[in-house]
């Protein structure tokens, strides 16, 4: 079988890894360079972590991930998870904190949960008046994206793929299992998966209806000399509580300290407003007091824009028409689950039950 990709982050350099090793010929294609910047999977970490609060599919699906990511490991002889374990923190009743806390509790996993004042003395950057506790899983860490991808490009080029970067497709035929690139070239195979994220429904538009694309950014911040090493040795934090949505990631193996906020997304198209704005930074860094101390002595190192598609419920997405499935881990929590997307399209391609891999992913159950 010939597998025609669209599309090298996570999921499809993930996919064409998998059908490789199942024995299939894949051409993967990709508009830029792998790891392409601008792509949803292109920045330098990324969180893995076991709470999702009331989407207990995900959340029993990480055993999978994690199993996925060690065959992954294995093939390209390095491991590029840094176990750091992940925090919650809960500010007010009923915030993400808490839900995520009580999912972990329901579904009988490891959590510890600390006051306010355990808390802070444990991780000195926390305000301990501005929390109502702290809980902490072992079961999480940090992702190093752009090594997983320049180890997966380089293993697929070892191994023989035909692997096409700055190569931008331009239409997709579903009938034929083909696409055609800028450059007028056709290229065909038994099935095209799209991979391409916020640019797929640029490319099949019907796709709108079930895809939002927002335009979102994260900000790289310097913190006080104090407490370096305090964030060096610290925890992954799924979410700070309060109403922002935010996520902090630690300066780990080479990467910088990042927090993004959910609040700052709006809609937009993949290639627009993908320059930083004046004082975008700074309006990110202040997301995070509370529950951060001493905020205003964090300096701003830079800002990476990010381009996401959502659908309504946040659960992932597939579509498969005649010989074109499109797959999108949505919301910008699919990068955890990136090796076992893999996968499971190449299960659900080379078996042809296409719609088990679907139920698989948008984890309903």
């Amino acid at each position: 079988m010939h597998v025609v990709i669209v599309g090298a982050g996570i999921s499809g350099l993930s996919a064409a890894w998998a059908l490789i090793k199942r024995g299939a010929k894949v051409t993967l294609i990709e508009q830029g360079v792998i790891p392409n910047p601008l792509s949803a999977s292109g920045d330098q970490h990324r969180i893995i972590r076991r709470a999702y609060g009331g989407q207990g599919g995900y959340q029993r699906r990480i055993g999978a991930a994690y199993a996925a990511w060690d065959a992954l490991w294995a093939d390209l002889g390095d491991k590029h998870l840094v176990e750091t374990g992940f925090l919650l923190l809960s500010q007010v009743p009923g915030d993400d904190g808490e839900e995520y806390r009580d999912g972990l509790r329901t579904g009988g996993y490891p959590v510890e949960e600390m006051s306010p004042a355990e808390t802070a003395t444990r991780y000195p950057f926390i305000d301990a008046a501005t929390i109502r506790f702290g809980a902490f899983s072992p079961e999480g860490g940090v992702l190093l994206c752009q090594k997983i991808a320049a180890g997966l490009r380089a293993w697929l080029l070892k191994i023989g793929a035909e692997v096409r970067e700055n190569a931008r497709v331009k239409s997709v035929d579903a009938a034929r299992g083909s696409v055609v690139l800028d450059s007028g070239e056709a290229v065909g195979g038994h099935h095209v998966l799209v991979t391409a994220g916020a640019w797929a429904p640029g490319l099949v538009p019907a796709l709108s209806a079930d895809l939002t694309t927002y335009r979102t950014a994260v900000a790289y911040l310097s913190p006080p000399e104090d407490l370096l090493k305090a964030w060096e040795n610290g925890p992954a934090i799924l979410d700070v509580g309060g109403t922002v949505d935010g996520y902090v990631l630690p300066p780990v193996a080479g990467t910088g300290l990042k927090v993004g906020a959910g609040v700052h997304k709006r809609k937009s198209g993949p290639d627009q407003d993908r320059t930083p704005e004046p004082g975008e930074g700074i309006t990110l860094r202040n997301c995070f007091s509370p529950p951060f101390a001493r905020i205003d002595e964090y300096d701003v190192e830079g800002v990476v824009t990010c381009a996401y598609t959502f659908t309504r419920d946040e659960h992932f997405f597939m579509r498969t028409e005649d010989r074109l499935s499109v797959v999108s881990a949505c919301s910008g929590h699919g990068y955890k689950f990136g090796a076992v997307v893999g996968q499971t399209l190449a299960e659900g391609l080379l078996s042809g039950d296409l719609d088990a891999a679907r139920i698989w992913l948008e984890a309903r159950d």
